[in-house]
């Protein structure tokens, strides 16, 4: 009999900026490394760290699950670049989760990193250190994993700040 399916999530920067980038993606590539490929990554497909986590994990056999936020999602992602690697990403995902609606944009980041945070046994955070910048960011789902007991392993390097 199969052990447990691991379920490893992601929350993160939208922007990281390039004195950074390069240790976040090493550090997503040496958390996802030696995993059994049953290993669910969950993940919103958004800009920046999600969408690298997720090409790491499919890079590395894992079954990937998208977490839509409940709003006009596609709609805010970015610009088209970003939007066509949703898609593409999407495309690739064995589980696609569509949440309620929520009232505002905010919310609906709150409810999909919290989501993510009660679905996941092992949290990675790609994140300065800093506040969030407004109710959903990834300081509030790093402290919501907390406060649930969800491990987090925080990726970022030291010294480098968001734009």
């Amino acid at each position: 009999m199969p052990g447990p399916v691991t379920r490893i999530g992601i929350t993160g920067h939208r922007e990281i900026p390039e004195a950074a980038f390069s240790a976040v993606r090493s550090g997503i590539r040496a958390e996802l490394r030696d995993r059994p490929t049953t290993t669910r990554a969950l993940s919103s497909l958004a800009a920046g760290a999600d969408q690298l986590f997720a090409e790491i994990a499919l890079e590395s056999g894992m079954r990937l699950t998208a977490v839509i936020p409940g709003m006009d999602y596609e709609a805010h992602l970015g610009g088209d670049e970003v939007r066509a690697t949703y898609r593409r990403l999407l495309k690739c995902c064995v589980e696609r989760v569509e949440l309620p609606r929520e009232r505002t944009h905010e919310e609906a980041y709150y409810a999909a990193g919290r989501y993510i945070v009660d679905h996941a046994d092992h949290m990675i955070a790609v994140w300065d250190g800093a506040p969030s910048r407004g109710l959903g960011g990834t300081a509030d789902i790093v402290d919501y994993a907390r406060l649930t007991g969800v491990p987090v392993t925080v990726l970022w390097s030291p010294g480098v700040r968001r734009a």
